[in-house]
């Protein structure tokens, strides 16, 4: 799908900034072994917020790898 953006793109992860303050924020994803609630050991794709200073916040997984 082609597009063509017709002026400066606002509020650009203003929710981040609301919530925890100004940074220079990026979307980073990895692959992590986690242990879930119920006890199991499980290999996954992470996705997180990331900003100098801040830290990470919101992990999400987005895909479980050993199915």
């Amino acid at each position: 799908m082609k597009f063509e953006v017709l002026g400066p793109i606002k509020d650009i992860l203003s929710r981040l900034r609301k919530a925890y303050g100004r940074g220079r924020w990026r979307k980073l994803k990895g692959i992590a072994t986690v242990c879930l609630p119920n006890g199991t050991l499980r290999k996954v794709e992470l996705h997180w917020y990331e900003a100098h200073g801040i830290g990470k916040r919101d992990l999400k997984i987005k895909l479980y790898l050993d199915e």
